[in-house]
């Protein structure tokens, strides 16, 4: 049976209203998120067995965020409780030509600071078959990347599969280290890489001309650049990359691509306008996309639709998780996109 472990840091996420500036109005709405453990939310909602992990600190801020993931059915026995604040970020909503904007105030986080013998992987990984993790973990601090290299070197040797979600976060890489240099130790343990149209280029410094931030994008040059990295990462059995066509902050063209060493197949484009909130629309993909793989194991082209219906969808869903379930995505693959009241 297939059960899947994600491991990395969950946050305060404080947004303003709507599409409101930051501290436009004296209130900022609360939730939790953060790349893994959104991944986690979503895959619970598709029905998969999943274990959130992460280090919290044990007070009322901690036990909210554990309180929220497991209201979802994620497990969270396998957090390790230490250290005194939660990683923290502010979201402004962009509309039209104003772009949304992230601030991060993460610095000296329980999972910032979280060290090796606070997590044993030969406990956490008793009956996983799937790992997953992305490049926002090593981007937090120098002990957070030991920790990421220790969990994939430890899923490796148990032969559990390893889907990385490269994840490039310019605002956090400050601790000395490159992205290149950390990441391309990872990715060389896992089994699926994951990308968005510039990930690629800057997680792992593959050079490359595609055209990423364009408002459109040529799939052609995406073929191109997974071809260079399955060639520099002979361990990776396919390279996943999302692809957004970004013409405003409330329309994007949303599509993906995958190659598995033998066909490189597209997904179909959604144009998505009026988006809510495209925040976690990236880990939304990455939890359609394992679902999609375990579910439709021989069918490559049927798991990037399930995956990119996924993450469509979550453009509609206010907040850090994904909200939906198989029902929802398959309808949508089965063309059902009107958006019509269903009673």
């Amino acid at each position: 049976m297939t059960r899947v472990v994600t491991f990395g840091e969950v946050m305060l996420r404080l947004k303003s209203p709507s599409a409101e500036k930051l501290f436009q109005s004296p209130s900022l709405e609360a939730t939790f998120g953060g790349a893994e453990a959104n991944v986690a939310v979503s895959l619970a909602q598709l029905g998969l067995p999943v274990s959130f992990v992460t280090a919290l600190p044990p007070n009322p801020l901690g036990d909210a965020a554990i309180a929220s993931i497991k209201s979802f059915g994620v497990d969270t026995s396998r957090i390790a409780r230490k250290g005194e604040r939660v990683g923290i970020y502010f979201l402004e909503s962009g509309a039209n030509q104003r772009p949304s904007k992230v601030i991060y105030d993460r610095a000296n986080s329980a999972m910032a600071g979280a060290t090796p013998e606070e997590f044993d992987w030969n406990a956490i990984f008793e009956g996983t078959t799937w790992f997953h993790l992305s490049g926002v973990t090593p981007a937090i601090s120098a002990t957070a990347a030991q920790l990421a290299i220790d969990s994939v070197s430890a899923a490796r040797a148990k032969g559990i599969t390893i889907s990385c979600d490269y994840n490039y976060r310019k605002n956090l890489w400050k601790y000395g280290k490159k992205a290149p240099d950390v990441m391309r130790e990872i990715v060389r343990h896992a089994d699926i890489g994951i990308a968005n149209e510039e990930d690629c280029q800057l997680a792992l410094g593959i050079e490359s001309d595609a055209n990423a931030g364009s408002e459109k994008l040529d799939s052609g040059k995406y073929r191109v650049l997974a071809e260079r990295v399955l060639e520099e990462f002979p361990n990776l059995k396919k390279q996943v990359i999302t692809l957004r066509e970004s013409r405003s902050a409330d329309s994007n063209g949303w599509s993906a691509v995958l190659h598995n060493r033998k066909d490189f197949l597209s997904s179909r484009k959604y144009e998505i306008n009026n988006i809510v909130d495209r925040v976690g629309a990236g880990d939304s993909f990455a939890a359609g996309l394992i679902y999609g793989l375990v579910t439709y194991s021989a069918d490559d082209a049927r798991a990037l639709e399930f995956a990119t219906a996924a993450s469509c969808l979550k453009h509609s869903v206010q907040g850090d998780f994904n909200r939906v379930g198989v029902a929802d995505v398959e309808a949508l693959l089965k063309g059902d996109a009107g958006g019509r009241v269903q009673r």
